[in-house]
């Protein structure tokens, strides 16, 4: 393993590689996985530096931190498509649009990535219980992974979740406790828990394993353009730990010399969901310039979230400044859409390119449409748009935007004449 330390996001310290904590014991902030990069650099065979028995995500173990990647657990884990979508990028004059579909993964969500990252780590910790809070799909995803590999798993939800994820959880086995309030109101009570109990925190911007699992998306999209990155990545974003691991991701790659230039980095949010994409406008407007590795001083405001994206519904983004770092280094957008807007996104994107999405992966269209009409993306960019859970997951909000059936008698002629 070339894992060499922890690195805090937000006040710069650094930590070795065998620190036990969630956060930097200095300040309180997220961690940052850090690695010996010249040595995986040699280490890479550049014209088939991934080559592995298992073709999932686990191919990439080199840049992981893993020590036996026999432990990952036995489905298959990423290796999702990426579509070209002509249809769907001519409808705003682009030209070279892309669709990462992970909502094909094992349990139809892209944090199918962090989870089973998380599996391993937990199994090599020694740690029997994995437990975390989530909106629907992270808990979802830790379930399966957690079925897969025959381990316990207790999960705290907000008692709006929608259903579909609920079902999810519990065919999967897991512990599922509903709690009366918000998502960050099940994140503060997951994490109390935990500490009591000894169990493994999943908590995603709070354990910095599940960037290192998301990051592979990055790994996977490169590699499925010749090893040519992109010039952006349109992510949606709620608490921040995606966007973030897709600028992993692309850095990492950068530095073992796999990709020869970075991509911007875009945030694509829900107005009623927009604590990151405010605090980015605001750095931006004031010309925020941390101090050195100190970005303490970039502050993000809590709101009040209200949006039919659930899964991107967040109060206080936990990783919240990694996500405005990830944009702002990149040089990338930040952008909101409302809740119509992101509604009609899920029947165009299903309508042009046949992948039926979540809102949440719909507010990436959505956003990006609302970039190219206001011309902040050139025509002949490369753009990937990530779509991170598939539309089976709530229902109700799709029906919304999908129109009614047409209703007849058995009849032949009722059939003939409506068709």
């Amino acid at each position: 393993m070339y894992m060499t330390g922890f690195k805090c996001i937000h006040c710069g310290a650094e930590l070795p590689a065998d620190y036990a904590g969630y956060t930097c014991p200095e300040c309180g902030g997220n961690l940052d996985i850090r690695y010996d990069y010249e040595a995986i650099r040699s280490a890479l065979d550049k014209k088939n530096p991934f080559s592995a028995p298992r073709q999932d995500q686990f191919k990439y173990h080199i840049l992981m931190p893993i020590e036996d990647v026999s432990h990952a657990p036995p489905l298959r884990v990423g290796a999702t498509p990426l579509h070209r979508v002509n249809r769907l990028g001519a409808m705003v004059g682009l030209k070279n649009l892309y669709l990462k579909d992970d909502g094909l993964n094992p349990s139809q969500s892209f944090k199918d990535r962090a989870s089973a990252m998380i599996l391993v780590r937990a199994i090599e910790q020694d740690m029997e219980v994995v437990c975390g809070a989530s909106t629907g799909n992270a808990g979802s995803s830790m379930a399966c992974m957690a079925a897969a590999a025959q381990r316990p798993c207790v999960v705290f939800v907000p008692e709006t979740a929608p259903p579909a994820k609920i079902a999810q959880l519990l065919i999967y086995g897991a512990k599922v406790i509903a709690v009366r309030g918000s998502y960050d109101d099940a994140f503060d009570l997951c994490s109390q828990v935990c500490e009591q109990r000894g169990w493994f925190n999943r908590n995603t911007g709070f354990n910095p394993f599940t960037r290192e699992g998301k990051k592979t998306c990055s790994f996977e999209i490169c590699e499925q353009l010749s090893w040519q990155a992109p010039d952006r990545v349109i992510v949606p974003t709620g608490d921040g730990n995606i966007i973030s691991g897709i600028w992993k991701g692309m850095q990492d790659l950068y530095r073992v010399g796999l990709i020869d230039r970075l991509p911007r980095i875009d945030c694509a949010q829900a107005e009623g969901s927009s604590a990151i994409t405010q605090a980015i406008h605001e750095a931006k407007a004031t010309h925020f310039a941390p101090t050195g590795d100190d970005w303490r001083g970039l502050k993000i405001a809590p709101v009040r979230a209200n949006t039919v994206a659930d899964s991107i519904s967040v109060d206080d983004p936990r990783d919240g400044l990694a996500a405005v770092r990830s944009v702002m280094e990149s040089g990338g957008e930040a952008v909101t859409s409302s809740d119509e807007e992101i509604l009609d996104a899920i029947k165009e994107v299903a309508r042009q390119t046949g992948v039926f999405v979540e809102p949440s992966c719909a507010c990436a269209w959505a956003g990006l449409k609302k970039l190219a009409t206001e011309g902040r993306v050139n025509a002949d960019e490369r753009i990937v748009l990530l779509m991170t859970g598939c539309g089976l997951k709530d229902i109700q909000n799709a029906r919304k935007v999908a129109g009614d059936p047409i209703t007849i008698d058995p009849d032949l002629h009722a059939a003939l004449a409506v068709l």
